[in-house]
Parts: structure tokens; sequence; C-alpha cells
């Protein structure tokens, strides 16, 4: 079976469902060490990864984006010293889809 990290992400339109409980808890299982998290209402996905220092935490932090816009799936990305936070969540849904367990498997596969 195919990792969600070599999955690709679906094109995302206004309504489309969000994730069930079931399918929240089965997808969690392949990316430990993130978080739901809810802010205003909207459950969404963050993980916090450390670095050595600022430049190698804006590396990842470059990468990161590179590999968003390459699905068209932004994240929020706060890159401080020593420090990257992640937080992905489906904007036109309001919620977390496939597609954020599919880029929080990624991005755990571009910090190693």
């Amino acid at each position: 079976m195919e990792g969600l990290k070599d999955q690709k992400c679906e094109a995302c339109r206004l309504g489309a469902p969000r994730v069930t409980a079931d399918e929240m808890n089965s997808l969690r299982t392949q990316i430990p060490g993130w978080s739901v998290i809810e802010e205003d209402g909207i459950q969404k996905l963050q993980r916090s990864f450390a670095f050595c220092n600022f430049m190698d935490a804006l590396n990842f932090s470059h990468r990161v984006g590179i590999a968003a816009d390459y699905e068209n799936h932004h994240p929020r990305i706060t890159t401080e010293w020593g420090e990257v936070t992640v937080t992905w969540w489906t904007h036109k849904i309001k919620g977390l889809h496939r597609n954020d367990f599919i880029m929080a498997a990624k991005t755990d596969a571009l910090a190693g």
C-alpha cells in the first residue's frame, strides 16, 4: 500500500467533505508527532521541528514551501531560531481534508 508521503493532493473544492473521525484516527497513525489543534472552531494539524540554528530552520521552511506550492496546498509556517512550526488545514472547507495528512507526511519526510 502506498504511504501518505507518496500520494498526491487532489484538487479540493468548496464543500468537499472533511475527514471523518474514523478516517482521522486511521490517518493519524501514519503521522506520529502531529497534533490536532482547534483555532476559531477549525481543526488543524500542527507540529514543531527543532533545528540547531536559524539557517537550518529557514532552509527547512523553504523546502516545505516548495513542496506545498508543487501540491498547490499551502500551510502556515512559523520560522524561529532553532524551530519551525507547520500547520496544515484546508482553507476552503475550514477543516481537515485527506490532503492535510498527505502534506504532513511529506513534511515529515523533508525533516528526515
